[in-house]
């Protein structure tokens, strides 16, 4: 099955993070990465879409994307 993430966060190091370890556990980038203004908290959010294959299961609508 083929799964689709969007990370989301603050315009700071932990949105990076988050995004890396995405990476480090296999997904892959999708797209372009967003930035957005926020006029609720006065702040940039950033947005970055990413896929991973998983080989063996089925699609399921409860499943935990972060855990696959």
């Amino acid at each position: 099955m083929k799964l689709y993430r969007y990370l989301t966060g603050p315009d700071d190091a932990s949105f990076c993070h988050k995004v890396s370890q995405a990476l480090a556990d296999g997904w892959e980038l999708y797209g372009s990465p967003n930035y957005a203004f926020n006029g609720d908290s006065q702040s940039m959010v950033c947005g970055q879409a990413v896929i991973k294959t998983v080989d063996g299961k089925d699609y399921e609508p409860g499943i935990k994307l972060s855990e696959q």
